[in-house]
């Protein structure tokens, strides 16, 4: 078998966009467009005789071959492809799925390349290697070895049981079985096994392991019914079918076996289009067992094709905390070199004339300054925080577990917790921008439920008895005495009930058998209960309420239709299924009823079927009112009608009808011209209302995110109009909302484009840009755009590739010139276009796109991340979200019924989409001002501790020497400073949970970049220098011409470095202190604990004991016991730390009662703000007559399953399983298939 999978791009407008379509086909990949095969029969006959004679040219000209049970086919040398110098493989992929990164060969090599390809550890590694050269160094190697040691073994270890995680997944995947041929027969094999070429079975409930030609199953002509929830998220049964031909032939075992088929089979060529693909990720359904031969496997099925390239996704705050250390980096060099400078003109003017310091080299004082400079990029190393990367990396780690754990982001129903699948993106959880959000099983369950009705101008469905009282407070109807009730329909009015079983109004009863009778709903009985399986779900609900209030649907033939009429079966002649389509927008069916009248049923969309009704309908008006209320409630409406029809008048237009069932052109357009002449004069019954039932919470989480400034825009494979429904329902549409559509923008995008060309003359540089708005200022506006729209505004429209490739070469130099030019004005235009769409869109409170394919979703997101620089997060629960949640900064999976793949490629998963707003505004804001303050404090420490070194170097000939002792450099950032951070940057939180939901403002500061940017760092830089010269000069003024108590002298360089050292790790652990807004005894004992424990470990270092032991690393012999002895030193300590101090506390009492913060707010009354604030759905106003929009039809699926059923081909025959037809060999079977 051959196909193409090629595709090309031009920005011809060749068509208008059509709204109902989605603009190629969905079973396209992210780069491929497939080509469609015209289904003209005459032609068919004059293609086989042409392939006959053209198939070898042809068969090298195509793109991808398959030959069926022949492995050794694909290794052929022209399909090879070089993927390493000599070393080639085969472009057919093996079945088995690989997401992990390393084995067990290249973890450590692999792991350690990508740890130093940062820039901090690379400068460290570059760093301990100058520490070995003994000219240069005057810090032991170990002060840099042990911390390096500790960040890159914490940062393997995580990478470590991460990709041991994503070991086992794909062990999971790729050691499922299913049956293969080999060797003649069925035979169990692993998925990773599979090939290209294969012919498998599936059986019922199967996952479907690679991409396959349905070659036959046990259905009657070869359907198989798969669910591709995995794919699109839809729960509802597809059907695909396969080729008549391989129906026929190829059923029993040792028939596939000898299977070598192609698109040329038997010297007939036959076309293959999507309805014969089963692709994997779906499940098979309601089919005993199929087989299928497998085309494309592993990386080359559609579902690994439309998960995107993976990006490594990084925060703002990374970026950013990269630049900053670079900036780091360079006050280093400068630092260094400046004080390498001053060194050399120090031995120039005092070392070379004092004898005392003469170290036997006679080295000049720029060969001295040069070494000096070494040095002091030694000394000054903990300018740049070796701990910081790694201390990030904890502190991600553990919000990733808070988030794991928070129980109010658990959901019982189906036991799933929330999960942070990435450990590196906590932060920008509260930064977001934009969110793009999935529709079907993200914003609504994908369960539809009948909750009202009008009949005959009376609406049902309110909370009423059989007296017609109203009630708030009332039982659910009881549908015991109805036999075939399922007992999932919950509904209030009583008094339909009473209608339903008096029969005083004959149009109730008339209504609920138009639901029964009107429909292409299938049937199952499993274990003795009805089974319907439907094309959508809306169908699905229609039937099952007709079904729960006493119409029941049992079963159909290709001809006839049975149905339980509150108890009494009645058989009714089927004479013809006027199907569904989107032009259409409603079907209808006419049958015989067993006393011989001809009636026509239909339903459809209130706009179609209105144009239709008979003049003299006395409740027209009364059922346009209803059905304006139910547009107001958000719910999905149908117009019901009927119509008697005479038996000559049926003849006459049965003819027609049947003319243009078996028209060889144009069928469809005929078939629709015949429909029109029947489905006239209607009678209106009256209509439903169906609820298209959001998730808990959906409107309030959105009501909440759009306070915090967070704007939302819905990408959807749905049609207009159930988006727009969609967008009323969860409350991101209002009454009050102008919406704008595709064509409206179109024009406004077209005059902008006009405008521009027409500034961008000659003075157009002289001339400065100013954003114009596209809408006046006020208002509120959303844009619905379709994704044919989508195409022809960005300028992304397909076309089909040609068969015959046409190359036209430039023949001159200016031909190329004129080409290339004319290539660049065409990308400016796109570009230009693009860039004015977004701005555009971005002006509107929310944007619906529908219709959209996965590559349009993933390209929507891009613009925006592209043109806006926002942040932004894609959430869905289907494997048609996945290339979108890969491009989005943060990407997030529903976990539900609809399979695991966007779980799979998501950052963070959980149930229910109310959770997004705990998860960005408490997790994601509490992440981002806890980063904040930990970086904050970070760099301030470090320039605190490290610029000493500085200070004291111009009372030491700038000679690189230490101002502490080489132990306290090793475990400052290691021991003694390192707890309390770490604490503040996992439990710090300015507000509590609760009030951080009610008051969703206090998001804004991390959208804005508030809390650190370049400001706040050279902030947090001053800071740090201020606090290291009040270390250095108080107590070295302390120290001038002083004696102690013992009449000695305390000034020695020992017992200063350690006043120096206590000093400093008081002052920076009472300054976390300050920093902390929330208190507990954790963070307290830290504090207080690490001071303590410096105290500790230094006696411990300074004891003589440990001298003896090791007398060349210890060389602090007593020192602390002598100094700390004496008051005076005391007195200087606290001195320094309360200099230190007491500035911070002032500027931070006059900042919060002068300037105070959102946040500031409402901590002063936090008491005061405890009861919570219960959120209220936004009433709608509706008013009598006035329809603001079209309520949406509740119809999702294609044309096509009515002539399933009139043809009957969907009608069940017995047939056995081909393992049970061998063991048997019965002469019948075997007579029926040479037959």
């Amino acid at each position: 078998m051959n196909t193409e999978r090629d595709s090309e791009t031009t920005f011809e407008e060749d068509s208008q966009p059509n709204d109902e379509v989605v603009p190629y086909s969905d079973d396209e990949t992210e780069d491929e467009l497939e080509d469609q095969e015209r289904a003209v029969e005459p032609e068919q006959n004059r293609v086989n005789r042409e392939a006959e004679e053209n198939w070898e040219p042809f068969k090298k000209d195509c793109t991808w071959q398959v030959k069926a049970n022949d492995r050794n086919f694909h290794e052929q040398p022209h399909f090879m492809n070089t993927k390493f110098f000599c070393i080639k493989e085969s472009k057919y992929q093996n079945n088995a799925i690989r997401t992990y990164k390393y084995n067990a060969f290249t973890f450590l090599p692999m792991n350690l390349f990508e740890q130093f390809k940062r820039a901090a550890n690379f400068y460290f590694l570059v760093l301990l290697i100058l520490q070995a050269i003994p000219q240069i160094t005057t810090l032991a190697w170990y002060t840099t070895l042990v911390p390096l040691l500790v960040v890159l073994g914490i940062t393997a270890i995580k990478d470590l049981v991460d990709d041991v995680a994503r070991h086992k997944m794909d062990n999971e995947i790729n050691n499922r079985t299913c049956e293969v041929i080999k060797d003649g027969r069925f035979k169990i094999a692993k998925w990773k096994e599979i090939q290209v070429g294969d012919v498998i079975r599936l059986k019922k409930n199967d996952f479907i392991p690679a991409d396959i030609l349905l070659l036959s199953s046990s259905e009657p002509n070869s359907l198989c019914y798969v669910e591709t929830a995995e794919l699109d998220g839809e729960t509802n049964l597809k059907f695909r079918m396969a080729l008549e031909i391989t129906h026929q032939y190829l059923q029993e075992e040792n028939s596939l076996a000898i299977f070598d088929g192609t698109l040329f089979w038997r010297d007939t060529s036959f076309p293959l289009d999507a309805d014969k693909i089963l692709l994997r990720g779906c499940v098979i359904r309601n089919t005993d067992f199929c087989h299928g031969l497998v085309i494309f496997a592993g990386a080359d099925t559609k579902i690994m094709k439309n998960s995107g390239k993976t990006r490594f996704k990084r925060t703002k705050i990374d970026y950013l905390m990269n630049y900053m250390v670079y900036t780091i980096f360079v006050v280093l060099i400068l630092l260094s070199a400046g004080l390498a400078i001053g060194h050399a003109y120090w031995e120039a003017q005092i070392g070379n004339f004092s004898w005392y310091l003469y170290d036997g080299e006679d080295a000049t004082p720029s060969y001295r300054g040069f070494l000096n400079f070494w040095g002091y990029i030694i000394v000054l190393n903990t300018l740049v925080p070796i701990s910081l990367y790694v201390s990030v990396e904890v502190i991600r780690l553990g919000q990733s577990y808070f988030i794991n754990w928070d129980l109010q982001m658990y959901y019982p129903e189906k036991d799933t917790p929330a999960k942070a699948r990435t450990t590196t993106l906590n932060e920008q959880l509260g930064q977001i921008h934009y969110i793009f959000s999935d529709k079907t099983g993200t914003l609504t369950q994908n369960i539809m439920t009948f909750k009202k009705c009008c009949i005959n101008g009376q609406i049902y469905g309110d909370h009423r008895d059989a007296s017609q009282n109203s009630h708030n407070k009332i039982e659910p109807v009881d549908f015991s005495w109805n036999m075939y009730s399922d007992g999932k329909l919950v509904f209030y009015d009583h008094y339909l009930i009473e209608q339903i079983q008096l029969g005083k109004e004959p149009e109730v009863r008339q209504f609920f058998f138009l639901l029964a009778v009107c429909h292409t709903v299938m049937v199952d009985r499993l274990d003795g209960q009805l089974n319907y399986q439907a094309a959508s779900p809306d169908e699905g609900a229609l039937v099952s309420a007709a079904r729960n209030f006493g119409f029941a649907f049992l079963t159909r033939t290709q001809n006839t239709i049975t149905i339980s009429e509150l108890g009494t079966e009645r058989t009714y002649n089927v004479l013809a299924i006027l199907d569904f389509n989107s032009d259409r927008k409603r079907m209808s069916i006419i049958v015989r009823t067993p006393e011989g009248n001809i009636r026509l049923y239909c339903k459809g969309a209130d706009t179609v079927i209105y144009e239709r009704l008979h003049r003299m309908n006395p409740m027209k008006q009364e059922t346009q009112d209803a059905l304006d209320i139910f547009a107001s409630e958000t719910l999905r409406t149908l117009c019901l009608c009927y119509k008697e029809i005479e038996e000559k008048e049926f003849e006459e237009w049965n003819k027609k009808f049947m003319a243009a069932s078996i028209a060889s052109t144009n069928r469809d357009e005929a078939l629709d011209k015949v429909y029109e002449e029947i489905e006239k004069d209607l009678i209106l019954l009256g209509a439903t209302a169906i609820e298209d039932k959001l998730q808990d919470g959906v409107p309030e989480t959105i009501s909440k995110l759009a306070k915090a400034d967070i704007k939302i825009w819905v990408l959807t494979g749905d049609k207009k109009e159930t988006a727009e429904n969609i967008g009323f329902a969860c409350e991101l549409l209002t009454e009050d909302t102008t919406v704008c559509y595709g064509e409206d923008i179109s024009a406004l995008l077209h005059t902008r484009m006009e405008n521009q060309r027409n500034r961008s003359g000659v003075y157009a540089k002289f001339v400065p840009q100013v954003h114009e708005p596209f809408f006046p200022s006020g208002g509120n506006r959303a844009l619905i755009i379709t994704g044919s729209w989508l195409n022809e505004i960005l300028l992304e429209k397909k076309t089909k590739r040609s068969k015959i490739l046409k190359l036209k070469f430039p023949r001159t130099e200016e031909e190329r010139r004129m080409r290339t030019q004319s290539k660049r004005r065409l990308e400016a235009k796109k570009e230009q276009q693009q860039q004015n769409f977004v701005d555009l869109a971005c002006e509107c409170s929310a944007v619906i796109c529908c219709r959209v394919t996965p590559k349009q979703k993933a390209m929507v997101v891009d613009l925006v991340k592209r043109y806006k620089k926002a942040i932004t997060l894609a959430i869905g629960d289907g494997a048609n979200d996945v290339n979108m949640i890969k491009t989005a900064h943060i990407g997030v999976g529903i976990s539900g019924q609809e399979g695991m793949q966007a779980v799979m490629s998501s950052d963070y998963s959980f149930a229910q989409f109310r959770y997004l707003q705990r998860l960005l505004l408490v997790h994601g804001r509490w992440s981002y001002i806890r980063m904040c303050k930990f970086l904050r404090y970070f760099f301030y420490k470090n320039f605190a501790f490290t610029l000493v070194h500085f200070w004291y170097s111009f009372f030491n000939g700038y000679s690189a020497q230490t101002a502490y002792e080489d132990w306290f450099i090793t475990l400052y950032n290691v021991l003694y400073s390192s707890l309390p951070v770490l604490l503040m940057g996992l439990l710090d939180q300015d507000v509590s949970d609760k009030l951080s939901l009610r008051f969703p403002r206090l998001y804004v500061v991390g959208q804005r970049d508030l809390l650190f940017n370049y400001r706040r760092f050279f902030v947090s830089l001053l800071h740090g220098v201020l606090t290291s010269l009040i270390l250095f000069f108080i107590p070295l003024g302390a120290y001038l011409q002083t004696v102690g108590q013992d009449g000695e002298a305390p000034s020695d360089y020992q017992s200063f470095a350690v006043t120096i050292a206590s000093a400093l790790i008081i002052t920076v652990n009472f300054q976390i202190g300050l920093d902390t807004s929330y208190w507990t005894f954790v963070n307290a004992f830290s504090i207080f604990g690490s001071i303590a424990l410096y105290f500790g470990i230094m006696f411990d270092f300074h004891s003589a004991g440990i001298h003896v032991l090791f007398p060349s690393a210890f060389q602090f012999t007593g020192t602390a016991s002598n100094a700390l002895r004496q008051p005076y030193i005391w007195l200087t300590i606290i001195l320094t730390v309360a200099v230190c101090l007491l500035p911070v506390v002032a500027i931070r009492f006059l900042s919060m009662t002068i300037w105070p913060s959102e946040s500031d707010k409402i901590q002063k009354h936090r008491k005061q703000l405890k009861t919570e604030e219960q959120w209220k759905r936004r009433q709608n106003v509706f008013r009598r007559g006035v329809s603001r929009r079209r309520s949406a039809y509740a119809f999702s699926h294609q044309r096509g399953y009515a002539d399933l059923i009139s043809s009957g081909r969907s009608i069940r025959k017995k047939r056995y399983p081909l393992d049970a037809v061998i063991a048997d060999g019965t002469a019948e079977y075997r007579r029926t298939m040479e037959s």
